[in-house]
């Protein structure tokens, strides 16, 4: 029987863990625990402007004092820059350049036949003049031609998701890798087999497997939580109020309270009662947890 591969945990540290960030570690952690899977954190820091260091050490203060543990290597995506050169290499004639701007990419989205979030092909077919003519005025971005192709993925609680694979970007115009292939490669490299996020990442979930099948990677298993919200039905952020552990322990609210009320939020224990991880693993029953967001009051 095949041993399972790993689950993982992916912050961006680019501000502190709010509650639903908080949250969805959980589930992955549970998940991934109660699969006998190892549970990775992956940093993932490629947006130079936004990321910060000490935010980072932060997040994964957070996410201890919860009482969730890792298995190594801890991964930083800024430090793997090499492995997404490999593989916009491996895909060869397959990426292409594109000088679009997003208001270009918006307006032709909102054009008659278009679709919204869909890169509508501009660049797909520009001669060599024209591109030589556009490198001089922009640096380009890579996208990979997808063809239009149809990819399924199925997601543990939304079911089968299928979507037609736009020519999405793999490599940013500051020559940054892009989301979307970054994610892929580091998945593949550290053996990760189950991928537990937001559900609003889940429409990003069939470019992604095609793209790991494109790379001769398998694609993962997929479950996507929903999200945490305020009481107006908006996705929960800092300004919100006390959503952060600093914030709460300002109000003494403190760690294992907090657990606590993301385990209330998961049908796992009562509200007031004490829990650790530990005994939320023992409760856990993936096919048990709400499938609404959790409103944050």
């Amino acid at each position: 029987m095949a041993t399972p591969g790993a689950g993982r945990y992916a912050p961006s540290p680019s501000g502190a863990l709010h509650l639903g960030n908080l949250r969805t570690a959980v589930v992955a952690w549970l998940l991934a625990r109660s699969t006998g899977r190892r549970f990775l954190l992956r940093i993932e820091d490629l947006d130079a402007v936004r990321s910060d260091p000490v935010v980072a050490l932060r997040q994964r203060d957070d996410l201890a004092a919860l009482g969730l543990d890792f298995d190594p290597p801890l991964v930083v995506q800024s430090e793997r820059c090499d492995a997404y050169a490999a593989a916009l290499e491996q895909l060869g004639d397959r990426v292409y350049e594109c000088f679009c701007t997003r208001r270009e990419i918006a307006e032709a989205a909102s054009a008659p036949h278009g679709r919204v979030g869909h890169y509508p092909g501009t660049c797909a077919s520009l001669s060599v003049a024209e591109r030589a003519r556009r490198r001089a005025e922009r640096p380009a971005a890579l996208r990979v031609r997808a063809a239009a192709a149809t990819s399924t993925v199925w997601d543990r609680w939304a079911g089968e998701v299928t979507e037609v694979v736009d020519d999405f970007v793999v490599r940013r115009n500051d020559g940054t890798a892009a989301y979307n292939l970054a994610v892929v490669v580091d998945d593949g490299a550290a053996g990760v087999d189950q991928v537990v996020r937001g559900d609003d990442l889940l429409d990003s979930s069939p470019r992604q497997a095609w793209l790991a099948r494109e790379l001769g990677l398998s694609a993962p298993s997929y479950a996507h939580v929903p999200l945490a919200v305020n009481a107006a039905g908006k996705r929960l952020a800092k300004r919100d109020g006390a959503v952060t552990l600093a914030d709460l322990a300002a109000v003494g609210v403190g760690p294992a309270e907090v657990l606590g009320r993301i385990a209330v939020s998961l049908r796992l224990a009562e509200v007031g009662e004490p829990v650790t991880v530990a005994v939320l693993l023992d409760r856990f029953d993936p096919g048990a947890l709400p499938r609404e967001p959790w409103v944050v009051a």
